[in-house]
């Protein structure tokens, strides 16, 4: 958990820079202009969709509930989106931070704090943007996965969360060290550190409910895995067997 606040510390440090001021504005600006005008547009079907689906599992699934529930179905799905709708911006957000701000903050984060960290550059465009692919299909389909359990209410604010944070690790590990790391380490780094990661994700997608803080969230976010994968790959670079193995 130390290494989660110490990168968040760094995060919040390196928000105060006027390069990272444009970063926080505009991602997150087009994705609420993106998700206000679908949620406009499309609520009442949105719902409807989402309440027969709903509907149709308690009452042909295995969990064949008997009695009339489709009013209950229709509040669960308006709770859906309302709920969804958050983790939907902040996400959208990051995956345009992903593709067209993480260089410069990976840039501004090791300039100041990791200039001797070699770069052996084992990423690429081309695995950024699979990497983006896999988490929005890994999003859609946990999204379905977790559709029964919606039925119970105290689930409610656990499932975005469990699903968010496994999205914003995903979304920005690849990145955070593709410029450093070679395509092994980053494997290795991605299998030992995967607990971390995720517990950072979940803190991550906690802190995008939390008024201004989660406005900051992508660029917050962002810098946060910057700093604590660029830290891990130079204590992994630097401990003793893995010297004799390079």
């Amino acid at each position: 958990m130390s290494q989660v606040a110490r990168s968040l510390a760094f995060a919040l440090a390196n928000l105060l820079h006027p390069r990272m001021l444009w970063l926080m504005l505009w991602p997150v600006l087009l994705a609420l202009a993106l998700w206000g005008t679908v949620v406009l547009v499309f609520w009442a079907q949105l719902a409807a969709w989402l309440a027969d689906l709903i509907h149709q599992w308690l009452t042909t699934g295995w969990f064949a509930v008997q009695w009339e529930v489709k009013d209950l179905a229709l509040i669960a799905a308006k709770a859906m989106i309302v709920i969804l709708l958050v983790p939907l911006v902040q996400l959208t957000a990051l995956l345009i931070l992903s593709s067209f701000g993480m260089p410069a903050m990976v840039e501004h984060v090791a300039a100041r704090s990791y200039a001797g960290l070699e770069r052996r550059r084992g990423g690429s465009l081309a695995g950024s943007l699979w990497n983006g692919v896999v988490a929005l299909a890994g999003m859609v389909v946990l999204f379905f996965l977790s559709i029964p359990l919606w039925f119970f209410p105290p689930l409610w604010p656990v499932i975005p969360l469990a699903i968010v944070g496994w999205v914003n690790q995903r979304v920005l590990r690849y990145d955070a060290l593709a410029e450093h790391a070679t395509a092994a380490e980053m494997r290795q780094l991605f299998t030992e550190r995967r607990g971390t990661l995720y517990l950072l994700g979940i803190v991550l997608a906690l802190l995008a409910y939390v008024p201004f803080i989660g406005f900051l969230g992508p660029v917050l976010f962002g810098l946060s895995f910057i700093h604590y994968l660029l830290a891990a790959l130079r204590a992994h670079r630097e401990s003793p067997i893995e010297g004799e193995v390079l």
